[in-house]
């Protein structure tokens, strides 16, 4: 079955507001735009959240333990047993917990963050031929060169780059995802090119429309939410 609906959300451990302490409220807007994108999920059959790990095509079920105590929460936790979810997922599931979509069916998805596109697409397009209505959660930020105040120093290209990238989700574009250059988006620290590739090869033949709901640069970081629905 086609992907019926998707969003698409960065992954900064601060979303979580015991990791962000005191300046949790710095990131309300985007906290609730993620949960608002992620809401409409619920209406699919199960869900796939995909994000950058260390090898692609791990698969953990949806009882897979992330962790944030390395981000200095250590209460915070998600799934059960050891944390193994690298943190793409682990804010995924976070997410997903406090949505509509918590009680769907769940798995998620590892890509390596160099993964050739021809790679990112062909996943993609594995994904979309299973026999479920399936949603899809795509975790991936854009650059950390935004700013000179980024974590890493600004680059002249890379608010070009996270604007061709917002244009492309705002008008659910798979081919302009399809076609980002992965020498660039790794110039850029841009983690979420592959992610955004699986997404491009998952929905090639899917009838979804744009919208996107936030694109904002907080700490030099380009972060986008958006939402892929019929």
């Amino acid at each position: 079955m086609p992907v019926v609906s998707a969003a698409v959300c960065p992954h900064p451990p601060l979303l979580v507001p015991e990791v962000a302490g005191g300046a949790a409220a710095e990131l309300d807007d985007l906290r609730a735009a993620c949960l608002a994108a992620i809401d409409p999920l619920a209406a699919a059959d199960s869900l796939v959240i995909v994000g950058t790990g260390p090898a692609t095509g791990t698969r953990y079920d949806a009882s897979a333990a992330g962790s944030f105590g390395p981000y200095g929460a250590h209460s915070v936790h998600v799934g059960s047993g050891d944390a193994v979810l690298p943190l793409s997922l682990a804010v995924g599931a976070w997410l997903v917990n406090q949505s509509k979509a918590a009680d769907l069916p769940r798995t998620s998805i590892t890509v390596a963050v160099d993964e050739l596109p021809a790679a990112c697409l062909d996943l993609g397009r594995d994904l979309a031929h299973g026999p479920d209505r399936i949603a899809l959660l795509v975790m991936g930020d854009g650059s950390p060169r935004r700013s000179e105040h980024s974590p890493v120093h600004l680059h002249p290209r890379a608010e070009l780059f996270d604007t061709t990238v917002a244009a492309a989700l705002d008008l659910a574009d798979h081919t302009t995802l399809a076609a980002l250059d992965p020498d660039l988006a790794t110039e850029l620290h841009a983690a979420g090119r592959a992610p955004w590739q699986v997404l491009a090869g998952a929905t090639t033949t899917a009838a979804l429309r744009g919208h996107l709901s936030y694109h904002a640069a907080p700490y030099g970081v380009g972060y986008f939410v958006a939402s892929w629905t019929p």
